[in-house]
């Protein structure tokens, strides 16, 4: 456990996804707030520091999770994600429409309104408050392992 970290990751057993995007915010408590608030995501878990930064947090939807943190608080991963810019992450949802109207209604900059693709999906993408751009939609890869 790093000094200063207030709890420790979850070990519990449910559902566990095989891959976690993780993004680093200026602010991360507004990060979380927006993620939660206007885009449907639900809050697992969120460690601070002592000093309240976000060491960690986790933010589901479905059964896929993003792990979010603070710029500036220190390690190694912070180092490493210095100077990376905005990323793109996809969510799959179920209902499309209604989950733009919720990002519309909290005030989301939205880059292209839901709209029907030609490989069947139908998505909308979104851009939050520090420039990752969130793509929703119904299109799910079906991985036969």
């Amino acid at each position: 456990m790093h000094e200063g970290v207030i709890g420790m990751a979850g070990t519990g057993g449910g559902t566990r996804p095989g891959i976690c995007p993780t993004l680093l915010y200026a602010d991360a408590r507004a990060a979380i707030r927006q993620l939660t608030e206007a885009l449907g995501f639900t809050e697992l878990s969120v460690y601070e520091t002592e000093d309240g930064k976000v060491m960690h947090a986790e933010l589901v939807q479905g059964n896929g999770a993003v792990m979010i943190g603070s710029k500036g608080r220190g390690g190694l991963f912070d180092a490493a994600m210095r100077d990376a810019g905005p990323a793109g992450v996809y969510v799959v949802v179920d209902d499309v429409d209604a989950h733009h109207q919720r990002a519309v209604a909290h005030g989301v900059e939205i880059l292209m309104p839901p709209t029907d693709q030609d490989y069947g999906s139908r998505d909308y993408l979104a851009k939050d408050a520090e420039g990752n751009v969130w793509s929703f939609g119904t299109y799910a890869p079906e991985i036969g392992l």
